[in-house]
């Protein structure tokens, strides 16, 4: 395919590295470049060299981009996503907000009907999270139970959502029906690769089941929690004590699957471990070459689970150092 222009809105510890990523594929040409912070943009601008482009604006189209990457603060991605699907231009969202999430799926029949794509979670959590899903999914004739584990935060935003999330309504799929459950409750020992180890887990506002239960054919159960301290919890309903680091430390994933192989009942728990916004900036870059280079599933609104096949977009994260383990033991 020719090179395209791909614009980047939103330049934190996500989207900086998303536009990094994107310069140096050959189907991208010109990187157009928003962020409010006109310092940042013009640093990140200055680091890519001559592919890229400044833009007037968050909606402009002056620089004709064929896909938009949303990375800014969640809150925004509905009404920048609308107003790109109205010049027929291919949305990916790296929104972690339930709010974002649900408000983005339900542009799934205008997208259908426009012939392009809205990539809905393309993260950290969710994103890669729904594309191990996916992939373990495939052992099984039927896919039964997923739930999701997630450590560690990206930059300042990703910060202040976890700590929001913690405090809100989570929503869990269950024998077909939504359920609502306070942030902060069922507290879960869960297992993540190494050097992470274990962590307390909290149900949160976490837009996962969302995405998953669409995917997956008679999914009876679909959970997301996040690791918490004692202090995170206690400080969840209060503003945020300290300023959040530029960028979190390591972070990790754990899916775990649950369903029938053949006969059987059976168990697959796959799991990664990486700076969260390095990971995001991976996966929303992968996946905005999907759409670029036609081979996603299917037009429209959905997560990474309905819209990818989760090998050769595995595939291409390790080539660019992000790596899936399969975990080895006794789930009790």
């Amino acid at each position: 395919m020719a090179a395209t222009t791909v614009k980047i809105v939103g330049l934190g510890a996500v989207g900086s590295r998303v536009a990094r990523q994107l310069a140096s594929s050959p189907e991208v040409g010109t990187i157009a470049l928003w962020d409010s912070n006109a310092p940042k943009t013009q640093a990140v601008a200055h680091s890519l060299g001559a592919a890229a482009k400044i833009d007037s604006s968050a909606t402009s189209v002056e620089l004709a981009p064929k896909l938009v990457v949303l990375a800014t603060p969640v809150g925004t991605h509905v009404e920048l996503a609308q107003a790109y699907l109205a010049q027929n231009i291919s949305v990916v969202s790296v929104s972690d907000s339930v709010e974002d999430v649900q408000g983005l799926m339900g542009l799934d029949a205008e997208a259908r009907e426009r012939g392009v794509s809205v990539v809905v979670g393309a993260g950290f959590s969710p994103g890669l999270s729904c594309v191990l899903a996916k992939h373990a999914g495939a052992l099984f004739s039927q896919v039964e139970e997923i739930h999701v584990a997630t450590t560690g935060t990206g930059g300042p935003a990703c910060a202040r959502q976890h700590h929001r999330a913690l405090s809100s309504i989570s929503i869990d799929w269950r024998d077909g029906v939504w359920q609502s459950r306070q942030g902060g409750s069922g507290r879960t020992l869960c297992w993540f690769p190494d050097p992470v180890g274990a962590k307390d887990c909290y149900r949160a506002a976490r837009p996962e089941a969302l995405l998953l239960a669409p995917a997956f054919p008679g999914l009876e159960r679909a959970t997301s929690r996040v690791s918490a301290t004692r202090r995170d919890r206690i400080t969840a309903w209060l503003p945020m004590l300290y300023r959040p680091h530029p960028e979190g430390g390591p972070g990790a994933i754990r899916v775990e699957v649950h369903g029938r192989i053949d006969d059987r009942s059976d168990v697959v728990v796959y799991g990664v471990m990486d700076r969260p916004a390095v990971a995001a900036g991976g996966v929303a870059a992968v996946s905005a070459l999907a759409v670029l280079n036609n081979t996603v599933l299917r037009q429209g609104a959905a997560g990474l689970a309905e819209l990818v096949e989760p090998v050769p977009f595995l595939a291409d994260l390790q080539r660019r150092g992000i790596k899936a383990a399969v975990f080895e033991g006794v789930t009790v």
